[in-house]
C-alpha cells in the first residue's frame, strides 16, 4: 500500500496520471529529491517504484527506523548486507509483473540504464523526463509553510550576523557566522555556500568567500539562504559599511527599480520571459543593460534551483498559484563591484506574496562600524 501521509498520497496520484497517459506500467524514481517529495523520506541511496496501484521504497536496513518515522505505511524492500542495488530493482521490477518501465532518463546514468536493460531483458523501457519535477514546481500549503520558515530563519540569521560585523570581519568568517546563526534559529543548515563578496569581488555573481576584510572596501554584497529541514530560501542583501558613494546610491536604486517593477510583474498567467523583461528593460533604459549577465531568477524548494526560470526563452513558461521564485536582478561591474536584491516570491491565485522581508531600501543597507 501506498503511504498513507499526507500530502504524499496527492502527489503520488498526480503522477500516475502521467504514468497512465505515457503508457507505462510504473515509473522507477532515482532522483533522491523525487523520492523525498514523493514520499518524505529523506535518506540517501533509494529508489522508488511507482505503479498504478502502489509505491514501493527499494532502500536499505541502515533506514529501518528512519524510514518507520518519515513514511510509516510506505510498502519497502530492504536490501541486506551485500545485495547490490540494481539487482535489487530489477527483482521488484519481474516481482510486479511491469511490463513497460518509464525511467528518468535526467537523473538515470548511461551505465545504471544499461545494467537494469540487462537484468530486465523482457521489459521496454519509457523515457521520461521532468514528470516529478514538473509537479513539484506548484507548492502545497505543507510546501509553502516550510519555505515561510525558512524565509524566517535567513532573516533572523542575516539580523544578528549583521550586528556583529567589524571592519576586519572577514568574508569567510560572515559565511560561518550565518551558518551559526541560521542553525541557532532552527534551521538544518544553509541552502547552499553562502556567497560574501567585499568591493571589487561583489562583481563576481557566484564569488566564493575569501579572507579578505569587509573594512577593506565601502560595500559588500551577501548572498544566502536557510533550509529550514527540507525547503530552501534564497536571498541577496548588500551592507555598506563605508562611505555612501554617488555612484553606488545610483545603481543601488536602478536595481532596486527593476527588482520592484519585476516582483509587481508576478502574477497568475503572466509568462517567465515577460517578467525577466520587466527589470531587465529597467537596468537597459540606465545604461547597464550589458552588466546584468544572468537571467532573473528561478524556482526553489526541495532544490535551491528549481523550475521555472526567469530568463528569455522561457516564454511559453507561465507562472501558476504556488510556484515560489526568487526575483534577483544585479548590475556587476568589473573593477568596481556589484549590486544584487534578491527576494523569495509565492504566486498567489491574485497575484503575489513577498516571503522575505529583509528591509531593503537604500538606507536600510548602511551600517556604522
Amino acid at each position: 500500500m501506498a503511504c498513507s501521509m499526507a500530502p504524499f498520497d496527492a502527489r503520488q496520484k498526480k503522477l500516475r496520471n502521467l504514468i497512465r497517459k505515457a503508457k507505462a506500467d510504473a515509473l522507477l524514481v532515482t532522483n533522491h529529491y523525487n523520492v523525498t517529495y514523493l514520499t518524505g523520506f529523506t535518506g540517501e541511496d533509494s529508489f522508488l517504484l511507482v505503479t498504478q496501484d502502489a509505491a514501493t521504497l527499494i532502500s536499505d536496513r541502515r533506514f529501518t527506523i528512519q524510514l518507520a518515522e518519515e513514511c510509516p505505511g510506505l510498502d519497502l524492500v530492504l536490501r541486506e548486507p551485500g545485495q547490490m542495488m540494481l539487482p535489487t530493482t530489477c527483482e521488484v521490477v519481474e516481482q510486479q509483473g511491469i511490463e513497460r518501465l518509464a525511467i528518468e532518463s535526467d537523473s538515470m546514468t548511461v551505465a545504471m540504464q544499461q545494467a537494469i536493460a540487462e537484468g530486465l531483458a523482457g521489459v521496454r523501457f519509457v523515457l521520461s523526463s521532468g514528470w516529478v519535477e514538473n509537479l513539484r514546481t506548484i507548492k502545497d500549503k505543507t510546501e509553502i509553510d516550510a519555505t515561510r520558515l525558512a524565509c524566517w530563519q535567513a532573516a533572523k540569521a542575516f539580523k544578528a550576523t549583521r550586528a556583529m560585523l567589524r571592519p576586519e570581519t572577514s568574508e569567510r568568517e560572515v559565511a560561518a557566522e550565518l551558518e551559526y546563526q541560521a542553525r541557532r534559529f532552527g534551521a538544518k543548515r544553509l541552502s547552499f555556500p553562502p556567497i560574501v563578496a567585499v568591493g571589487p569581488r561583489a562583481a563576481l555573481p557566484h564569488a566564493p568567500p575569501t579572507d579578505r576584510q569587509i573594512g577593506e572596501s565601502d560595500f559588500t554584497l551577501i548572498d544566502w539562504g536557510a533550509d529550514s529541514g527540507l525547503y530552501a530560501s534564497d536571498l541577496t542583501r548588500m551592507v555598506v559599511t563605508g562611505r555612501l558613494s554617488p555612484k553606488f546610491e545610483k545603481i543601488y536604486q536602478v536595481v532596486l527599480e527593476a527588482q520592484l517593477a519585476a516582483i509587481a510583474a508576478i502574477k497568475p498567467g503572466a509568462n517567465c520571459e515577460a517578467v525577466d523583461k520587466v527589470a531587465r528593460d529597467v537596468i537597459d533604459a540606465a545604461g547597464y543593460g550589458k552588466y546584468f549577465g544572468h537571467g532573473l531568477g528561478h524556482g526553489t524548494g526541495l532544490e535551491i534551483h528549481e523550475a521555472p526560470r526567469f530568463a528569455r526563452g522561457q516564454d511559453q513558461v507561465l507562472l501558476e498559484p504556488g510556484m515560489i521564485v526568487t526575483v534577483e536582478p544585479g548590475i556587476y561591474l568589473p573593477d568596481w563591484g556589484g549590486i544584487r536584491i534578491e527576494d523569495d516570491i509565492l504566486v498567489t491565485k491574485t497575484g503575489h506574496e513577498v516571503l522575505t522581508d529583509v528591509p531593503k531600501q537604500l538606507e536600510d543597507c548602511c551600517l556604522d562600524l
